[in-house]
This record gives C-alpha cells, structure tokens and sequence, in this order.
C-alpha cells in the first residue's frame, strides 16, 4: 500500500476518534445539565409540596386617657389619667400543605400569654375549614373586627360584654360565593365571664356557638351585609362576673356596666345570648349595627335576677375623608381598612348602650363616642376619640354616687411589624 493512502487511512482514523470522543464529551456534559435539572426541579417540588415557611410580625399600641365624672367615681369624679400599652403582640404564621397555623403571644408587664394558638385546616374540596387551638369565638361583627381595622380606639360595649374572645376550642366555618352565605360553628371550653371551665367533676364546660351571615356586592364597593349569631354556654355554678363593660374607655377607675351594682353576684348555671348584625357599605361611607340579648338561669331559681334578660346595641358610622374605601373579608364576613392605604384621614362616631338592669339592681349605661384616625402607613395609625356617658338603672349610686355621666378623651398611636 502507497504510503500517500496509509497516511489518509491514518488521517481518517484519527479524525474519527477525535470527533466520537468530543461527541462523548458533549454528551457527558449534556448529562450532567441534565441530572442537574433534574435535581433542581425535584428540590423545587420537594419545597413545594412541603409549603413550609414562617412570617414573624408583632403588634405595639399605647393608649393614653383622661376622663372624670362616672368613670373617675371613686376619686369624686376629678379628673384622671393614664397611658399604657394598650397591647404588645409577638406573632409567627406559616404553612405546611393543606395547614396553616398562627400564634400570638401577648405581652403585659409582668406575664406572657399565649392569646392566639390557631390550626386551619383547608384540605377539603368544596368543604369547610377547620380551625382547632386556642381561636376566637364568631360572635359578633364588632368584636370579630380586629383592633388594627377599627374605626375607634374601643369596641361598643355590647360587643365586650357578649364576645368571650379567645377561648380553646375547635370551629368550621364556609363561605358558598354562588349565594353570598357564610356559616360558622364552633365548641369551646367556656373559661369566659366567671366561668372555671370545669365542673364539679373536673369535667370541661363546653359553649356552643354559631353565626350565619350573607354579603351582596351591588358593585364595587358598595355592598350590604347582614348576620345573626348564637351562644349557649354551661357555667355549672360559677358566679357571673359583676362588670359587663367599661363604657368604650379602657382602665377607668369604675366599670360603668355592673349587673350587681346594689344587689348580688349569683352563680349560674348556665347563660344564652344571641344577636343580629347589618352593614351597609357604600363607596367611603360604613355605617353598621348590632342588637343582642343575654339571658342567665341561676343555679337557684328562686334568686331574684333567674331568666333575666341583658341587652345592648350599638350604631356606628365611618368615612373615609380621603376617598378610600374599607376592604371586606367573605371568609371571615367582616371589614378591614382600606387595602394599601396611606396618608389618610378617616373620621367615626358611634351611639351604644349596655343595659345589665333588673328590677333591684345593675347599671345601664349609654356612650356615645366619636373620633378621627389619621393613617400614616396600612402599619401606622394615629388616633383620636371623645366619649361620654350616662348611667342609670336601680345600682347606679351604689356604683357612682352622684357622678351619673363622665367624659373621656382617649388616644391611641398603633404600630404593625
């Protein structure tokens, strides 16, 4: 063979061997990118099958009042003061799948406690959630209005008197959006308004409590929205607490709503309230309402104040002078401020009343309250309020004396993290 022809065959060779090794080479790395793919998007799933994150947040406001006549009747109805921090809130929230949970750990100057310890369960298809924990009771639109939404610095006092707030338990609510209607239901261990929590037999007391509402929205902003709501609660002769409200001012000297003002403090052996609920919104403007009734049966039926009946209500107006308007939750039936809002002014004011009378004793007291709120940030707040108040009923000089109406002006800075 010609040595020209040998060196092409040697040529060819080479040439070949070189190209299957790079093509080796590009297929090796072409692995590699591969399998690197792959990985990154199974830990990709991984993290997103696991839904697990958490979100630190926390809550300051300080408060600062001054008031005189009924809620100062102890000192001759001077004038008094205080600032405080109205509450001081650490909270921690994630998920993981189908559950979500929250807690909040309130802070006082010498206690921690846990308010909130709340599990929500959402893996149903078309079902209810489920929330078991330590969770806040569905009783009324006020009390259920969280303190950074509000319009004033206090609930109506009809709303402090029925909402047992955070109570252990477990709830299922549901919201239908081809109707408009949200049910909720709930058990929880009645620890509330003088109740132990047991029973002579170291058995939990339980309080049953539901609440039915239905939202329609005309169009943007302008809805309307109405509600009733339930609670039967066993009390297994724990003695009701004698103060039902402070009349919309925090840490007064006097609690203005006292059912045993001039009588007794009874044991009960259990108590039954109920209300209804409206609201109407219509662009800036939310005004809303509420009546409810409590009836006690006294462990002994012969006590004067057995089959009683308490009730309160409330009327309440707010504007947003800046054009915004407030936000409105279908899962949870209730409105929140306006969704980004800042550099706003909102003003509020609102008529109420508590009536824990009978025939030989407690107090009723009226308040009408009115305020203004400038917000900051959707975080920050600055807020404003005059109250005053009147008390009547068959206890009212057991309780006040002679002061049968004070003033309060009462102020609040919030801050969100």
């Amino acid at each position: 063979m010609h040595k020209t022809t040998i060196g092409l065959l040697c040529l060819a060779a080479t040439y070949q061997a070189s190209a299957q090794t790079e093509s080796a080479s590009n297929q090796s790395l072409e692995n590699r990118l591969s399998q690197l793919e792959q990985q990154l998007a199974s830990m990709e799933a991984k993290d997103a099958s696991d839904d697990k994150w958490v979100t630190l947040g926390g809550r300051l406001q300080i408060d600062a009042n001054i008031f005189d006549g009924a809620y100062n009747a102890d000192n001759e109805g001077n004038t008094g003061s205080t600032i405080f921090p109205r509450r001081a809130r650490l909270s921690v929230e994630g998920e993981r799948s189908d559950l979500e949970y929250k807690m909040i750990l309130e802070f006082a100057e010498e206690t921690i406690e846990i308010l909130l310890l709340r599990f929500e369960y959402t893996g149903f298809e078309n079902g209810p959630t489920i929330k078991f924990g330590k969770i806040r009771e569905d009783i009324t639109l006020d009390a259920l209005t969280s303190s950074k939404h509000m319009a004033l610095i206090e609930r109506a006092s009809m709303a402090n008197t029925m909402s047992p707030y955070f109570r252990w338990g477990v709830a299922a609510y549901q919201y239908f959006p081809s109707t408009g209607l949200r049910y909720a239901v709930g058990v929880h261990k009645n620890d509330a308004f003088g109740a132990e929590g047991t029973d002579d037999d170291s058995a939990i007391s339980l309080a049953t409590t539901g609440r039915l509402t239905w939202a329609h929205e005309f169009k943007e902003n302008n809805l309307i929205h109405l509600g009733s709501w339930g609670s039967y609660r066993k009390m297994d002769n724990s003695q009701l607490s004698a103060s039902f409200a402070r009349a919309e001012v925090r840490e007064p000297n006097v609690r203005l709503v006292n059912y045993a003002a001039g009588g007794d403090i009874v044991p009960l052996d259990h108590l039954s309230q109920y209300g209804i609920e409206a609201a109407y919104q219509y662009k800036s403007l939310l005004v809303q309402g509420e009546v409810a009734r409590r009836n006690i049966a006294t462990s002994d039926p012969a006590s004067l104040p057995d089959d009683e009946n308490y009730d309160g209500y409330y009327f309440q107006a707010s504007y947003m002078l800046t054009g915004e308007s407030k936000s409105y939750s279908k899962g949870s039936a209730r409105f929140n401020q306006p969704k980004g809002v800042e550099d706003a002014w909102e003003i509020a004011a609102r008529v109420s009343s508590m009536d824990a009378t009978s025939e030989f004793q407690g107090t009723q007291a009226k308040s009408f309250t009115a305020g203004v709120s400038y917000y900051i940030d959707e975080n920050t707040k600055i807020m404003l309020n005059g109250v005053h108040s009147k008390v009547s009923g068959p206890g009212t000089e057991a309780l006040v004396g002679d002061e049968t109406s004070g003033n309060a002006i009462t102020m609040r800075f919030h801050y969100d993290f």
